[in-house]
């Protein structure tokens, strides 16, 4: 079904149930409640789930199917934002144009990078897009101020008047699909729980599924076969006479339109366009995110994504008078011994723990989280088997 085969159409459908029911599965704690902390069902977050789960879908095309590690993603992301906060500025408030322009800009900003940067492989590659990278950087935040608004960035002004879009004088626009806004949201309450369906979110978790299904065929089709062979043996394909660049670059587009997809939904989402998306620190989130979940997989640099995005989002709230609230049935040397123990893994110390989760996948679960999750399930599956078997092979006595 959709040209899948039953094992993909099965995952598809999977990551459908579970962005379509994300409102109600990361808030499985109650309002009030001292464990609400580690809710995630709230709109700016799930909306980060989805869209850095995209930008790590096409990182992966390229790192996870060529091998080629690029430092420098981020500038795409960047050149996708620019893109579209001026098609919002200038021409239409829809989100759907503001996308398009945000694919456009990225690709073709990836096409001039990967033909340049591609002419090298290995960490000369990593180089040169970590090189482009920041020169992006350096020209948003200076050189090309009167287009990206340097260090404050770019956003929504009652000074704009976008030729599609009916604004009062004076009133600042807003990101909408079609006139209707995607800042609004629906509250459901259920007893001590209370769900936040957001149409942001739901947009951007649409565009995730389409891109996560094109994923899939660009993995399954003879094209994803061919970068597969690029990082397997590139002197092998030179000698039956294949010429792997085209293959590369158009992978590196591919990945780079990703990006800029991902760009122009933070846009939708957040008015407000700032060169710290360029920054090389962005760049290597992606790198991690795809490495934590599992490169090379479908579904890996999604969980990689939330993960990371959980972390910043969550981990980093945490801070000691929580600690104390949850230790507070200790006495009081030993609450305040578990508490200095533990603070500095949370809170702004939270890159501290993720790293610790990075150094363990990479050491115990080089497949990432998707390998886990086989692990897990062959487990589980062993035991089945076992105790399948032993009532099998029991005998009962003839009647």
């Amino acid at each position: 079904m959709l040209g899948l085969g039953k094992k993909d159409f099965s995952l598809l459908m999977l990551v459908l149930v579970l962005t379509m029911l994300a409102p109600f599965i990361l808030n499985p704690f109650p309002e009030g409640s001292g464990m609400a902390q580690f809710n995630a069902g709230y709109p700016d977050l799930m909306q980060r789930f989805v869209i850095f789960g995209i930008f790590a879908i096409g990182f992966n095309i390229l790192f996870g199917l060529t091998g080629y590690l690029s430092f420098g993603h981020a500038a795409f992301l960047g050149v996708g934002s620019y893109a579209a906060i001026w098609m919002m500025k200038l021409v239409s408030l829809n989100v759907i144009p503001a996308m398009i322009m945000g694919v456009i800009f990225a690709g073709l900003f990836a096409l001039v990078v990967g033909f340049i940067s591609l002419r090298r492989s290995g960490i000369y590659f990593s180089i040169l897009t970590l090189a482009f990278a920041q020169m992006s950087y350096a020209l948003a935040y200076s050189v090309l101020t009167p287009i990206t608004g340097g260090e404050t960035g770019l956003q929504l002004k009652s000074t704009d008047n976008p030729i599609l879009s009916n604004l009062a004088e004076g009133e600042i626009g807003r990101a909408s699909l079609f006139g209707l806004d995607m800042r609004a949201s629906i509250e459901l309450e259920m007893g001590n729980w209370l769900f936040t369906l957001n149409m942001g979110y739901y947009v951007a978790a649409f565009v995730m599924l389409i891109a996560f299904y094109i994923a899939i065929r660009i993995f399954r089709s003879p094209f994803g076969v061919m970068l597969r062979a690029v990082k397997s043996n590139q002197n092998r394909m030179n000698y039956t006479g294949l010429n792997p660049r085209p293959y590369t670059l158009a992978a590196f587009v591919i990945s780079g339109m990703y990006a800029g997809l991902a760009g122009g939904l933070m846009v939708a989402m957040d008015t407000q366009v700032g060169p710290e998306r360029m920054f090389w620190t962005a760049s290597g989130e992606v790198v991690l995110m795809t490495i934590l979940g599992g490169v090379g997989t479908l579904i890996g640099p999604v969980l990689g994504a939330g993960l990371i995005k959980y972390m910043e989002n969550i981990i980093s709230k945490i801070n000691s008078d929580i600690l104390h609230t949850w230790f507070a049935f200790l006495p009081d040397g030993l609450e305040d011994l578990v508490v200095t123990l533990i603070y500095p893994f949370i809170g702004k110390g939270w890159h501290l723990t993720l790293g610790i989760v990075f150094m363990l996948v990479v050491i115990f679960l080089p497949g990432g989280l998707v390998e886990g999750g086989q692990r897990i399930a062959r487990l589980f599956g062993k035991r089945r088997k076992s105790e399948d078997g032993s009532s099998a092979g029991k005998t009962t006595p003839a009647e």
